[in-house]
């Protein structure tokens, strides 16, 4: 199971109850400057908003690839160790809201990780140092140091030296 904590809530889904588990002004502000850092070709630029604004933990040389999308909603609960590379259009996500109840978790990426490109990175997931997340993945499970992983679901291609 990954690292979430559960809400269980009463009445409509937790969808309609989103401005009270978040205020809505964080969510405006969040939106528009991952609007904005999503197109910005200039990764120290991107980076630094991303620190600035969102509370973000992000290592040096970290690049955001183009159209990367964090949480919109948690940012402030990623981390990126340094190096690291998130590929185009992937999806970070510490938030899930469900019929009866909503989650949040932390996502913690390692250093020097490689995420391929329309990857889906799922609330309460870490991924080890070195590790490399095939294009198109969804991760949904805890991924060891210096594995390759890929697919939907998720399976190891290779594993890591120390897993």
């Amino acid at each position: 199971m990954r690292r979430t904590d559960r809400f269980i809530i009463k009445g409509a889904n937790s969808l309609w109850q989103l401005y009270h588990t978040v205020p809505f002004s964080k969510v405006v502000k969040n939106f528009i400057v991952l609007q904005v850092a999503r197109y910005t070709p200039f990764l120290p630029v991107k980076n630094w908003m991303y620190r600035r604004f969102l509370g973000m933990d992000i290592g040096p040389r970290t690049a955001f690839a183009l159209m990367a999308m964090p949480d919109v909603m948690f940012p402030e609960k990623i981390k990126v160790g340094q190096n690291s590379i998130i590929g185009y259009n992937t999806t970070i996500l510490t938030h899930e809201y469900l019929t009866k109840e909503y989650r949040l978790g932390e996502v913690v990426i390692g250093a020097d990780v490689m995420i391929g490109a329309n990857s889906t990175i799922l609330p309460g997931v870490h991924i080890g140092d070195g590790a490399t997340i095939g294009a198109g993945s969804v991760v949904h499970k805890d991924v060891a140091p210096g594995s390759v992983v890929g697919g939907n679901p998720l399976h190891t291609l290779r594993r890591g030296e120390n897993s």
